[in-house]
């Protein structure tokens, strides 16, 4: 019991704060979402508070009323530190802690905590530092004494104090090296689609917004055995599985790292590379929690975020996913007007698979013929036909000739 009590005791208590512009938004849906962040962050919501204003304020995001109303709450819930639902300015975030005195934490560095807590592998971890480091840097002027009252807790995890208060052109220098080994990791990623370019083997980007599902459906397809949790940016790094199809077929599928409304800037230009998977992809499948009644906002989340990335004229398969949880919200026919089809799945329960994998097998061979044949010898530039125009899926030498597996676009298949 007394264990259970001193683990209650480290969580941090937040007061959750938004200005709401009363321009359509949903703030209570917006900080609903603020507080999973906050509980993946391993804090605890002790209180919420929404002012409406025609725009935030330039120096303290709320107004002095409702200041004083937070004061006021500060002292009744014994709150440790605040979350401000927008990334503040350096000022905004000095002037409310002075005004307060207590800890101030806006949405983009809660989303880089979880982001650093989370991060398991090299690359991962070179990415969340590089993002922290570049939204640290610009607010050091800024923010003056107040890096040094930060103490414990979230907005402290990744690069660590000591780093951050370091002079301009340590953090600069560090960037710089950053960088460096960043470019390494683009270019390994590079050198590894190139590979698969020239392989012929169809791709299959899975997106979605964060805690969808991409991470379960990879599983159930490939047996990855990634880390799944039911918590927000329970997985960053991307993992890349094969899956032979019943005709033989090999299709590689990624999954990649998970949206979420007001994704700091600083994240999707760090994980570039990581979220590009999806630019060179032969298809996307577009993973939808058809159980939280907000999935048509999420929906366009993604597609915007997909739009930053240049992500353009792809096949997309929308996947509503999570209809075992019975919503009676979402209609089986509904249609995702972005997508070229959609399908509906349970990853948990492994329900609607096989058509999911039917549907995707029709996107990626959209205009291909299959083939099956063995060329002679003296055919042998017939294959190189195909290694230009089709995908090349099996190839054998036999003592009658050359045997190829293939799919081709049908203007191409009269010519072998």
């Amino acid at each position: 019991m007394e264990k259970m009590m001193n683990t209650s005791e480290e969580k941090e208590k937040v007061i959750l704060v938004a200005v709401d512009l009363e321009d359509g938004t949903d703030m209570e849906y917006s900080l609903d979402e603020l507080r999973e962040l906050s509980e993946t962050a391993g804090a605890q919501t002790v209180g919420r508070l929404i002012q409406k204003r025609e725009a935030v304020h330039p120096g303290t995001y709320i107004g002095k009323g409702k200041i004083e109303e937070l004061k006021d709450m500060i002292r009744w819930e014994k709150a440790d530190a605040i979350v401000c639902d927008d990334e503040l300015s350096p000022a905004q975030i000095t002037n409310l802690q002075e005004e307060l005195q207590i800890k101030v934490i806006d949405r983009t560095v809660m989303i880089l905590d979880i982001f650093a807590a989370h991060a398991k592998t090299s690359e991962g971890k070179l990415q969340v530092e590089m993002a922290q480091l570049r939204y640290r840097a610009s607010r050091l002027a800024g923010l003056g004494k107040s890096l040094s009252r930060l103490g414990g807790g979230i907005g402290t995890r990744g690069p660590g104090e000591k780093k951050l208060e370091a002079d301009r052109r340590l953090i600069k220098e560090r960037i710089s090296i950053l960088n460096r080994q960043l470019k390494e990791v683009a270019q390994n990623r590079e050198t590894m689609r190139r590979q698969r370019l020239r392989n012929q083997t169809p791709t299959v980007a899975i997106v979605g917004y964060t805690n969808a599902g991409k991470s379960t459906l990879l599983n159930t397809l490939t047996e990855a055995k990634v880390w799944e949790e039911d918590k927000l940016f329970a997985t960053l790094d991307p993992t890349t599985r094969a899956l032979e199809l019943a005709d033989g077929q090999k299709i590689l599928f990624t999954d990649t790292v998970g949206f979420i409304s007001k994704l700091p800037h600083s994240l999707v230009r760090a994980f570039r590379s990581t979220l590009e998977e999806a630019k060179y992809a032969d298809l996307i499948l577009h993973v939808v929690d058809s159980s939280n009644i907000h999935y048509p906002l999420q929906m366009e989340v993604v597609c915007d975020t997909l739009k930053e990335l240049g992500v353009r004229d792809k096949p997309v398969l929308t996947v509503f996913n999570k209809i075992d949880r019975g919503k009676p919200e979402l209609p089986m026919e509904v249609k995702d007007f972005k997508g070229d089809d959609t399908a509906f799945i349970s990853a948990k329960e492994k329900t609607g698979i096989e058509a999911l994998l039917e549907k995707t097998e029709r996107l990626l061979n959209a205009g291909f013929v299959r083939i099956e044949k063995t060329f002679s010898y003296d055919e042998a530039g017939k294959i190189q036909l195909i290694r230009q125009y089709g995908k090349l899926e099996e190839e054998q030498y036999t003592e009658e000739g050359i045997f190829v597996r293939a799919g081709v676009p049908a203007e191409i298949e009269g010519k072998l």
